[in-house]
This record gives C-alpha cells, structure tokens and sequence, in this order.
C-alpha cells in the first residue's frame, strides 16, 4: 500500500490509522499546488480532485480509496484485532460512521475555507465560533469517557486529533475545555502519532504545552 499525503493535511489522519495497524506501506509526497508527487508523478493521475489522501491498495495503482473516513475503515477492517473500528453490521460501527460524518461535516468543513488566504477576516471568525461550538459538544462528550467511542482508541480518534491539531494554527486555545485539551494530549503521546509527526516533519510544529 502507498499513501499520497501532504504534511499535516487531512492524510495525517490514515497516516497515524496505519501507523497503528503496523501494517507495511510506503508514503510518497504530494505538492498540492503543482500536484506532483516527490518521484514526479503527476498527482491528477492518481486522484483527479488533487486533493489528500489517497490510498493505492496495489503496487500498479489500479484500487485507489480517497476521502479519509472511507480510507480509515478499510485500514481499520485489514486488522480487526487491533479494534480500530467496531465489526461491519455492529450498531456500534452505525455509532463509529456517526461520528466520522460529524467530524467531516460538523468540524472539517468549517476549518476548510481557514485554510484559504482570501477568505474575509469576518466570515473566518464565524467559522472559528462554529469550530467553539462543536468543541464545547466534544467537551461535554469527553466528561465520561477516554475516547470518542468509550475507552478504546478508534479512527474517529485520529479523525478528531488532526482536527485538533490544526486548532494552534488558528488560534483556537484548546485550553477553554479542558476535557478536550487533555484528550488531544493523549492522543499526541501515541506512538503511532509520534511517528507519524516525524515522518512528516511536523514534530517541532506541534505545540505541546505541557511535558509528556
């Protein structure tokens, strides 16, 4: 297997997925301005959308998964003993493609449009007052159990991490909820993120508060 990823984009999320599985797979760069890759390839080959991840299943390229949500389960199915996702036709997997639609559709859709250099001041700050509310659901969530699903670390885990992650680069302070501040620190101790973070150059990035 072979992810297409772009530092500290929405691939991190599979990134640290496969990091967890320890399955073997090999990482290739994607410039998502000129949508090449770091061997030359050009990317829109690959996924025409342009955009990260994509997952080739096969050395010669012919199963591609996009969209992480879609990606993380097929990871997580490759290696159900390691409970990264409840089993196919469980209400519980109902509850873990709950949360994976509401963190795409709740919390990465509003960060999107951040992440452009023209979106207005005014409508940035209406989408950071959006990203406070879900947050503030997350806290109240997190007041009961270690992780999103209870007490077993699931995709939805990493899913949310990354959402996490980006919070620093928009000055969103972590800190109002504290439930969630620790949540995202916990996660960051894994080793599957730690490797992940150092694969992509992104561990002096990460803005830890607190020694592990």
């Amino acid at each position: 297997m072979k992810l297409y990823y772009s530092p500290g984009d929405s691939s991190l999320s599979p990134h640290i997925v496969l990091r967890e599985s320890e399955r073997r797979f090999d990482l290739e760069r994607v410039d998502l301005h000129t949508h090449r890759t770091s061997s030359g390839v050009d990317y829109l080959l690959i996924n025409p959308r342009g955009d990260v991840p994509a997952l080739a299943i096969d050395d010669i390229g012919h199963e591609v998964l996009t969209e992480g949500p879609a990606i993380v389960q097929y990871l997580a199915d490759l290696v159900p003993d390691r409970r990264l996702a409840p089993p196919n036709g469980t209400f519980a997997r109902y509850h873990l493609q709950e949360w994976l639609s509401f963190i795409s559709a709740e919390i990465h859709k509003q960060f999107s449009p951040l992440f452009r250099s023209d979106t207005p001041e005014d409508y940035a700050g209406k989408l950071r007052g959006m990203i406070a509310e879900r947050f503030s659901y997350l806290q109240d969530v997190l007041s009961d159990r270690a992780f999103l699903m209870g007490e077993t670390f699931t995709v939805a885990d990493a899913y949310l991490f990354v959402m996490l992650f980006w919070s620093g680069k928009f000055h969103i302070d972590l800190q109002i909820w504290p439930n969630l501040d620790d949540y995202e620190f916990r996660i960051a101790q894994r080793p599957s993120v730690l490797a992940a973070f150092a694969a992509e150059g992104l561990a002096d990035r990460h803005h830890l508060r607190r020694s592990a």
